[in-house]
């Protein structure tokens, strides 16, 4: 990676001494040579006059292609720098699901520049998009796909292919309607081409279709990607016709937004999609307080179970020395169910229906664990610390064993029930389970201590 990371600065440093040498024609030809990924990285390090200078030397279909991989703060000023000509270049040249997903986080002023550079029928499709919930199957959504009919021979499918298919984002898969639209089959281009060209579209066709809906959560499509391996998956409306594909690169978008989502929430920070340098201050400190004021209420459970056996810890002060190594094993194990569950139900390996083995599976690794540490946690107290009475270390160390047991049983089932009220599972993570579990492994403490101590 380090090395690659290497080659492209060389390239970049190679593009900046043309520019700044004045050798535009050579810079030209290299850069509509380059991928385009490569040159909207490259645009991340160049100042917002020399982003514009060098969009305009791209051609019409690269600087489409380069936009559309430009984060939204540089296509933003892109938009606001560029006259409505260059606009509806870009616009006629970039694929439908890309326009639509720069307009989503685009301003209004920017929104009526583009579409008022857009002729009617793309400004109807774009406003169709604009209109589907945000993180829905029809907001990721593309309309370029080919569309064959199932009375068509191979020869003329190959055809309409041929007429088409520069115009589409894909051509591997071709989703087979009839005259109303509705999703007959699908037929991969393979087939297509190794067929007899008098053989028919519709017997050639798979037409055990899975489709999902335009309403559908782009986590659970994610998931059928996932499942499947597929390289697009066809959208349907509620009367089963196809209005769309959802292809792999925009899936890989989601992965990546959903795992995002979810580290900062099993860290207690609220979801953001800024990039971490872009982010004020103000900004970091909003997505963090939320939840740091929620632990910190939530911490004083603890505090209240302290208050309880005040009159314990007044008599046998040397428990309070063990409170924090009671309570922080119990949180970790309660961190380390909670996180495996959180997995499992983000990639579907777990459903609601297998709670009861998901709570039964941890309740036994809880025992194991909870007598293992009890058994080590015992030998070290007894034979290697000789301050403590024998009673001391027998407390410690069981209520350190329930403590695991019952840490790991909340830890699987927070986030199962999390799912149940349709939260996400990422709430019932580290922090959150920490703080439950500390109160419940104080009062497990405290109160065999009252059995063994008192």
């Amino acid at each position: 990676m380090s090395d690659m990371n290497e080659e492209m600065q060389i390239l970049f440093d190679n593009y900046t001494a043309l520019m700044d040498g004045g050798q535009y024609l050579q810079l030209k030809q290299e850069l509509n040579e380059e991928q385009p990924a490569n040159i909207a990285e490259y645009f991340e390090e160049l100042t917002a006059e020399k982003q514009l200078f060098i969009f305009r030397l791209l051609s019409k279909d690269v600087a489409a292609e380069v936009f559309s991989y430009m984060d939204n703060d540089t296509q933003e000023h892109i938009v606001q720098s560029i006259t409505d000509r260059e606009v509806r270049n870009i616009v006629d040249e970039m694929f439908l699901d890309d326009t639509v997903d720069f307009l989503e986080e685009a301003p209004a002023n920017l929104v009526k520049k583009v579409l008022r550079n857009t002729d009617a029928g793309t400004r109807q499709l774009i406003n169709r998009f604009l209109n589907y919930p945000e993180n829905s199957a029809g907001s990721l959504m593309t309309i370029e796909f080919v569309r064959l009919r199932a009375n068509m021979t191979v020869a003329k499918a190959l055809s309409e292919i041929k007429r088409v298919g520069m115009d589409k984002e894909t051509i591997y898969t071709c989703y087979v309607t009839d005259a109303q639209r509705k999703l007959l089959g699908v037929i991969p281009l393979r087939t297509i081409i190794c067929a007899e060209d008098d053989s028919l579209v519709g017997d050639l066709m798979e037409d055990d279709v899975i489709s999902v809906h335009t309403l559908d959560d782009q986590e659970e499509v994610a998931n059928i990607f996932k499942k499947y391996n597929w390289m697009a998956l066809p959208v349907t409306d509620t009367e089963g016709r196809l209005v769309g594909i959802i292809t792999v690169d925009d899936i890989v978008d989601v992965i990546e937004q959903e795992t995002t989502e979810d580290m900062e929430l099993m860290n207690a920070v609220l979801p953001s999609d800024d990039e971490y340098l872009k982010m004020s201050v103000f900004a970091l400190v909003k997505n963090r307080i939320p939840w740091l004021c929620v632990l910190m209420i939530s911490g004083t459970l603890s505090a209240f179970v302290i208050g309880m056996y005040q009159s314990l810890l007044d008599s046998v002060v040397m428990l309070s020395s063990f409170m924090t190594i009671i309570t922080g094993t119990g949180g970790n194990a309660g961190s380390q169910a909670s996180a495996m569950v959180i997995r499992g139900l983000a990639l579907g390996d777990i459903q609601m229906r297998d709670t009861f083995k998901v709570v039964f599976k941890e309740l036994r690794v809880g025992i194991l664990c909870g007598l293992i540490l009890a058994m080590v946690n015992m030998i070290r107290m007894t034979f290697f610390d000789h301050s403590t009475p024998f009673n001391i270390d027998l407390t410690v160390s069981l209520s350190m064993g329930v403590a695991v047991v019952l840490a790991k049983t909340l830890g699987c089932i927070l986030p199962i029930l999390a799912k149940a009220v349709k939260l996400d599972p990422a709430m019932m993570a580290g922090p959150l389970i920490s703080t439950v579990v500390d109160a419940i492994a104080l009062v497990v403490y405290f109160s065999i201590a009252t059995v063994l101590v008192l």
